[in-house]
């Protein structure tokens, strides 16, 4: 089991360096003027790798997750590639991040299309983003509360404190950067397009830092608190 964590977690790191690296490199672009085809092509691949890098968290908790003793034994022991785990925080932070995720997926197919409204645009575009960015944040608390057994602390010799609170920041910038997106009815503009660009610039570059750093970590398993969570998983 440990290897597998262990090759769970390098796939979910590599997937936010990726992540991260593209959505900073879209940021760029649009900064600097470049063609919204390319703008928009980078966040979307970006995209996906932050949804395969959420997917993997839940992997993550899922596959460390051991039963108490004198629990029934597992029907088996492969992968597992989804489970129900609604006592555990961590499960909870990652579902919502995965949520978060696929929340930017509307927004970022949408970014491609062309002649919309203001109102479209905030329907489409600016509103799931919004929601996105909430889940982030709520995903980084709970993260936050998970690494501090149930408090916020600050814990600068623990690396996973770090993924978390880097991590956390990236989704602050975010969600500053989403604020500042709203286009506004009266100019068809958005708030403030550079708080928009070099927002997201930083909070991408956060969540590839924090790839970088969750790369060294090293996942061990953990026990059920409740036997009563336990589901059996999908074949």
């Amino acid at each position: 089991m440990g290897r597998r964590l262990v090759w769970i977690n390098l796939v979910a790191a590599c997937a936010f360096v990726v992540g991260g690296s593209l959505f900073a490199l879209g940021a760029f672009l649009a900064d600097r003027g470049a063609a919204l085809v390319s703008v928009n092509t980078s966040y979307l691949v970006g995209g996906f790798f932050f949804s395969l890098g959420a997917y993997a968290s839940v992997l993550l908790v899922v596959n460390a997750t051991q039963r108490r003793p004198g629990a029934p034994p597992q029907r088996r022991d492969g992968l597992r590639w989804w489970g129900n785990r609604p006592g555990q925080r961590d499960w909870r932070g990652a579902v919502v991040l995965l949520a978060g995720t696929l929340l930017f997926a509307v927004s970022l197919v949408a970014a491609f299309a062309e002649g919309l409204t203001p109102r479209q645009s905030n329907g489409w575009i600016w509103l799931p983003d919004m929601l996105g960015c909430v889940c982030f944040l709520v995903s980084g608390h709970l993260a936050m509360l998970d690494v501090g057994d149930g408090r916020v602390v600050v814990r600068v010799h623990d690396i996973g404190w770090w993924v978390v609170a880097v991590n956390q920041l990236g989704s602050v910038l975010f969600l500053l950067a989403g604020l500042a997106a709203f286009v506004r009815p009266a100019t068809s503009t958005e708030i403030n397009t550079g708080l928009v660009n070099w927002g997201t610039f930083a909070g991408a570059v956060c969540f590839a830092i924090g790839g970088v750093i969750q790369a060294f970590d090293r996942p061990t398993p953990t026990r059920m608190v409740e036997q009563s969570h336990e589901h059996t998983e999908p074949a």
